[in-house]
């Protein structure tokens, strides 16, 4: 092996991946300077430019005035581009509507051909049109995004083009996860009318605890939606052409309902995580909240039955088979097929996580119309459901378990290097398992098991949503840029380095924490791997400086070296969080839509802040308690008790500055979610810790599971020890001192 070392080798590997996903082409409007997400399949691009301004009118041809792309079309030229145009009948400059079935001929099925448009812009016309209502709705949205400011008064120019497009996957599903938040429904409606500027289409709406479940009301939480609310929030979706898809997490993954007593003998093999999936109690109880959820998102085609991470079907003493592999198979099996059985008379199409324990041998015994939603196994399980006529989504997780900030960008820690999500969605859709499988759509995982807010997910949402249109179309480093144009507005400034600098301020968070085993968990029940197997719990914690000892305040210099990794990176990832912070606080004063990403940003960017502070600032400390030894030793008690005085007031600061971070991030998240874990009416939520994954958000009820590393280090009682130490000494040495300050926090 060469001077460069094989984890070197491994690196060079992954920079090698990761940068062929880039031809170094632009597409073709892109290179005109025109910014449209998802790319188009097919442009026709001619020189010269059109001009539209308030002359111009809106014509309707045999197009109802009330369908959602008029409508979209109006509200976005009023709103975007303070263009409120009229809608007439005549006139040399006009957008023109239409539906015209087969005006695009795509060549694929029925539901993607409904999907096609045709947008013709020439001197003094734009016309689109659609093959059916949900192709000029997404017409629409092509030119919402493709009027770019001429830069005289409300004038936008248009290219002379001609675009004929369609998606290659039917569905475009980005995932909405809210086992620890519940959003507020005005959001929802928001996030509803971001997914279809995107074209994106459908929503996983992992419900778990956040609906009333009118069967079993226990199972909701305080305050969960309603029936009605969700009714809303799904005739909203519909009317911008998405699907509101329920996930209900059963059999496993069932903390939320096997938490209370009353479910406690439907507990499988003792665990609240999964339940007994083969007793017909246990049947009837997750198909009664099947019955509800589907009452609640009426006109849906879709359920996800879930299956997600069922380790252990069959395992319970009682159930009818052995427990082996192949019986744990065929209980997932069997578990699928009622459920379908089930959906059947409902008329929803099941869609599930094919993956362990289900065996490659049983997955011909799966209903054909199912759909695999993480293609969760190899190549031969993949050729089996092919085979079966099973479609799957090309599935990727735009969050696992990284906290504060996704991994979107390759970066290096201090023990690999990795590529980033963006190149996993690039890769998702167009090569890999997506192109040995048939998938019907995209699936864009975003997981808020480390408590994420989802304004952090839009980036891969939306690029999800391109790739999902056009798999392998633009380059990566396109694609984002488009992102930051469309959602950020065209008026901000360097926000690709705002995304990369909370990404990296994030992974200095996370890496620079200590890991040791949790005193508050213990092991969890198992894994994949099997029943007690890898799932050991773990805290985050940091050292502290040890408190001086009495009578002659020795002291041992122990946080430096315990933490001399990121104490050596603080100073610069201190100035890159200035620029962050600065480089926000810009944007927000130009940005004229979704500022409030802008805030959520803020936030996060400050609570890094805090985060290098409290290295430098404990550092600081134990620099000036050495200090205070040193004085001691030589007889200059005066000097020593300052010294021990300053250390004290540091660390006070350090305690008041956290909670004012805390509270001011608490308060920005909460403008667009619930307070994590409230109480609503008298009624308590009852805060569970899931017995498989180790979730970040799940350490406490409320939003303080963020600040609970920092809190482990009681630094309050550090204070007062100190305090007591500086009181003794000075009373020893006749040393005059003022009362020390305990922090002020807030109410």
């Amino acid at each position: 092996m060469s001077e460069m070392g094989l984890a070197g080798v491994c690196c060079l590997t992954l920079v090698l991946a990761a940068a062929s996903q880039s031809a170094g082409m632009v597409t073709d409007l892109f290179s005109r300077g025109y910014c449209i997400m998802p790319t188009p399949q097919q442009t026709k691009l001619q020189a010269g430019n059109v001009v539209v301004d308030a002359a111009w009118q809106v014509r309707l041809d045999g197009v109802d005035a009330n369908v959602a792309a008029v409508r979209s079309l109006m509200t976005g030229l009023k709103d975007e581009c303070g263009l409120d145009l009229k809608v007439g009948a005549g006139g040399d400059r006009a957008i023109v509507l239409a539906v015209k079935p087969g005006i695009v001929t795509t060549d694929t099925d029925a539901e993607r051909e409904k999907q096609g448009y045709l947008l013709a812009v020439t001197d003094g016309t734009v016309e689109i049109t659609g093959n059916a209502e949900a192709g000029l709705f997404y017409g629409v949205q092509t030119l919402l995004q493709l009027l770019r400011p001429a830069g005289d008064g409300n004038k936008y120019h248009l290219p002379v083009c001609e675009i004929r497009d369609w998606p290659t996957y039917q569905l475009r599903i980005l995932h909405w996860d809210t086992k620890h938040h519940q959003d507020r429904i005005e959001v929802l409606k928001r996030y509803l009318d971001q997914s279809a500027r995107f074209k994106l289409n459908a929503i996983a709406f992992e419900l778990e605890d956040k609906f009333e479940y009118p069967s079993h009301p226990i199972i909701g939480a305080p305050g969960a939606f309603t029936t009605e609310q969700m009714q809303d929030l799904t005739r909203y979706a519909l009317d911008r052409y998405t699907q509101i898809i329920p996930n209900v997490q059963a059999p496993a993954h069932m903390g939320f309902v096997l938490k209370y007593e009353q479910f406690a003998h439907l507990r499988s093999d003792g665990s609240n995580y999964q339940s007994r999936m083969w007793d017909p109690e246990v049947l009837k109880l997750i198909f009664d909240m099947y019955s509800d959820v589907i009452e609640a998102t009426p006109g849906v085609d879709y359920l996800f039955v879930s299956t997600d991470e069922v380790y252990y079907a069959g395992i319970d003493p009682n159930a009818p088979r052995p427990y082996n592999p192949v019986n744990r198979s065929l209980t997932w099996v069997e578990f699928v097929q009622k459920a379908h059985e089930f959906l059947s008379t409902k008329g929803r199409r099941p869609l599930v996580w094919a993956e362990f324990p289900l065996l490659t041998e049983h997955v011909h015994m799966l209903p054909a119309d199912t759909i695999d939603g993480i293609m969760g196994g190899d190549d031969a399980f993949i050729e089996a459901e092919n085979k079966r006529g099973i479609r799957q989504l090309a599935y990727v997780s735009m969050q696992g378990a990284e906290k504060l900030f996704p991994n979107y960008f390759a970066y290096q820690n201090r023990d690999q290097l990795d590529a980033g999500r963006l190149v996993s969605a690039y890769d998702g859709t167009s090569r890999g398992k997506a192109s040995k499988g048939n998938p019907i759509g995209t699936f864009s995982a975003a997981w808020d098991d480390a408590g994420l807010h989802n304004e952090t997910f839009w980036l891969g949402w939306a690029v999800m949503g391109d790739y999902g249109w056009t798999p392998g179309t633009p380059d990566i480093e396109e694609a984002v840029a488009k992102f930051m144009y469309i959602y950020h507005g065209p008026e901000t400034r360097g926000m690709v380095d705002v995304y990369r600098a909370l990404q990296e301020g994030a992974r200095f968070w996370e890496d620079s924490w200590r890991r040791v085993r949790s005193t508050v968990r213990g092991p969890g029940y198992g894994s994949s791997r099997g029943k007690g197997i890898g799932t050991q719990r773990y805290d985050m914690t940091l050292p502290t400086p040890e408190v001086p000892k009495l009578p002659d305040l020795k002291v041992t210099r122990s946080f430096r070296p315990r933490c001399k990794a990121a104490l050596t990176e603080a100073p610069e990832q201190l100035r890159k969080n200035d620029q962050l912070i600065y480089l926000l606080q810009e944007n927000l004063a130009r940005a004229k839509h979704n500022r409030y990403s802008l805030e959520v940003f803020l936030s996060l960017a400050y609570f890094q802040r805090h985060f290098v502070e409290l290295l430098m600032g404990l550092d600081q400390a134990e620099s000036h308690l050495l200090q205070a030894q040193a004085a001691a030793s030589s007889e200059r008690q005066g000097e020593a008790v300052g010294q021990l005085v300053r250390a004290h007031e540091i660390v006070v600061r350090l305690v008041e500055d956290l909670d004012s971070r805390y509270r001011a991030l608490k308060r920005v998240f909460e403008k667009s979610r619930y307070p994590k874990g409230r109480s609503v009416d008298g009624r308590e939520f009852v805060h569970i810790m899931d017995d498989v994954k180790d979730h970040f958000a799940d350490r406490r009820a409320d939003l303080s599971f963020m600040i609970a590393p920092e809190q482990s280090l009681d630094l309050p009682a550090w204070c007062k020890n100190l305090e007591k130490v500086i009181n003794e000494y000075a009373r020893a040495h006749d040393v005059a001192v003022r009362p020390l300050p305990e922090p002020v926090l807030e109410d």
